[in-house]
């Protein structure tokens, strides 16, 4: 008997074991996404059958060119997989069109520009512009581009009491801090270190809305959730096979990321929720009327489960938390005109000698009478904070502590192994990869981030002692490599400086007319502007034109390196050639 049309799809479908439920099921929902995102392998399997690229592919010019709506609309019709469900099993749980989620795997996370890629610029100036949403399908020359390898500038190689800025890079042995959009900088770093990272940790804006906060911390929910995604494909396409990514949240996005996740690395590569319990609350923190926050969530996945790399570690007697502090004790115990020794005897019984040898560590961190993982805010008076090893006004909202980051690193790399955060802040990470014999690549693009991790960076390798330096007999010594993502907006600048009033309206112009400026402006910022042009005087002209320039942040891709129109230096050729192994 002659199969008809819906039988064929139903086949063909089968054969790509994403499309098939744990019951047997094709996951309907997952068929439909897939074609929403034109994804490549859902348009070979139909393309691969003479009877479904007849009905759902229209020729045109030698090319075949997809029905996605045609498509869709078959999906959804009532004759494709009718719902065979009567009644429910004698079972309880969530369910989606009469089938159990724990079956079917029938939900995904849907939201508006999750087909699209965001370029996601964190600085102030970012955040004053409109974000463009490129579409996957209608701009991909725009993503291609600005996706593709940059060209790095202000390359320095530093060590301890001196700076060599003419150098080569060795991705077998150098650190790396870049500065720049991390979108584009992580998809610079595919072109050597695409399955070679062993770990990656992110602490990556919370999406509180707070005004304050020095990255855009303030996306609606789904340009976050398309923010994220991009950054998170491309971050496991750098993860080595028995990698791991940890991403720190709190409570307002960290459920949306899971099911981001379990999309992305799959869900049986989830590994662990971990709950990191903050530490003792005091102050305006108690104040609100309800439960007090006191904890972040870190989730924890892998690249393949089968072949994840853990060390599992314990927490050694010497390790433990204080039950109570000496001083607190001798005073307790004055009163029984107790001598010196026997109040420390008691007191490394009550703290050490009375409890076991070690413990486990958990997935609550900082939860229990062993573990001593405080955040930042409560150790600062020990010296940690970067405030504290540098200057006053270098401390950062959110600053992690480096004895969280070890917990981390020391789970799944070894020495000389590569960690990545590519949302590097104050360089935390970086720095605690030094003292562990790891190497590292972060990257940053808030020039007060960058000044500070520089600068700690450099106090590390000098052998300064805060955080886990005493634990490791951190002494000093390495490296690392300093370089930015190369602007292309210096010519332009130059030539806006020697205008004359005449010049000065074709160089407007020119700017108007290029697509990576004036892709950030709505047309009502574009009538303002021209309105209020003429207006200002040619000195307030010159610096309209050149703040536009440099909120766009232009980059130069390495297909261009030797394009003079860059005035690329000969310094430059020679570091972005070791860079990318182009010599």
């Amino acid at each position: 008997m002659k199969k008809n049309i819906f039988g064929i799809l139903e086949e063909e479908l089968r054969k790509n074991e994403d499309y098939v439920s744990e019951d047997n099921r094709l996951v309907k929902s997952k068929v439909y996404s897939d074609a929403m995102t034109m994804n490549e392998k859902l348009l070979e399997l139909l393309m691969d059958n003479y009877e479904l690229k007849e009905r759902f592919f229209t020729k045109v010019k030698d090319k075949f060119v997809f029905d996605k709506q045609g498509f869709v609309w078959f999906l959804e019709s009532k004759e494709f997989l009718p719902d065979s469900y009567t009644k429910y099993e004698n079972k309880i749980g969530l369910s989606s069109d009469g089938k159990f989620i724990s079956q079917t795997k029938d939900v995904v996370i849907d939201f508006p520009y999750k087909d699209c890629v965001l370029e996601g610029g964190q600085t102030k100036e970012d955040q004053k512009r409109n974000e463009i949403l490129y579409n996957e399908v209608i701009a991909n020359e725009e993503i291609t581009d600005m996706l593709s390898p940059k060209v790095l500038t202000n390359a320095k190689r530093i060590e301890k009491d001196k700076e060599n800025d003419c150098i080569e890079f060795d991705s077998k042995k150098d650190n790396l801090l870049i500065k720049g959009n991390n979108l584009i900088t992580i998809a610079s770093l595919l072109k050597d270190y695409e399955g070679k990272i062993k770990l990656i940790y992110i602490d990556p804006p919370y999406n509180t809305g707070s005004d304050n906060f020095s990255y855009n911390d303030s996306f609606n929910r789904s340009t976050w959730l398309t923010f994220m995604k991009n950054r998170l494909e491309i971050a496991r396409r750098l993860l080595a096979p028995e990698g791991a990514i940890y991403v720190q949240l709190d409570y307002h996005q960290v459920h949306y990321a899971k099911v981001l996740m379990d999309e992305i690395f799959k869900e049986e590569n989830f590994q662990r929720e971990i709950i990191w319990r903050i530490g003792w609350l005091s102050g305006y923190k108690t104040a609100e009327d309800n439960w007090i926050r006191n904890h972040d969530t870190i989730l924890f996945y892998s690249k393949d489960a089968k072949k994840l790399k853990f060390n599992k570690r314990y927490i050694n007697n010497k390790d433990f938390k204080e039950y109570i502090s000496s001083e607190e004790l001798n005073k307790k115990l004055k009163e029984y005109n107790l001598n010196k020794e026997q109040r420390k005897s008691i007191y490394n019984y009550i703290n050490y000698e009375s409890r076991p040898e070690k413990y486990p560590v958990e997935d609550i961190w900082n939860g229990n009478e062993y573990d001593d993982l405080n955040s930042i805010a409560i150790v600062s008076f020990s010296g940690e904070t970067v405030s504290k090893m540098l200057n006053k006004d270098d401390e950062v909202k959110g600053q992690k502590s480096e004895k969280l980051i070890e917990r981390i690193i020391d789970a799944h790399t070894e020495p000389g192994d590569i960690v990545l955060d590519f949302f590097g802040g104050t360089g935390t990470t970086g720095a605690v990869a030094l003292k562990m014999n790891r190497r590292f690549i972060l990257c940053e693009q808030l020039d007060k981030h960058i000044d500070i991790a520089t600068r700690r960076l450099k106090k590390v390798i000098e052998g300064e002692q805060s955080g886990i330096s005493k634990k490791y007999n951190w002494n000093g010594g390495g490296s690392f490599v300093y370089c930015e993502l190369k602007e292309n907006g210096q010519e332009i600048i130059n030539d806006i400086l020697k205008a004359n009033n005449k010049e000065i309206n074709i160089l407007k112009e020119k700017i108007y007319n290029d697509d990576r400026i004036v892709s950030y402006l709505t047309k009502k910022e574009l009538q303002n502007a021209d309105k209020e042009f003429n207006e200002l005087s040619l000195e307030d002209k010159k610096k309209a034109l050149i703040t536009l320039i440099d909120k766009n942040k232009l980059y130069v891709n390495l297909s261009d390196l030797e394009d003079e129109t860059f005035n690329i230096s000969e310094e430059e050729k020679k570091f972005n050639k070791s860079f990318y192994k182009e010599i």
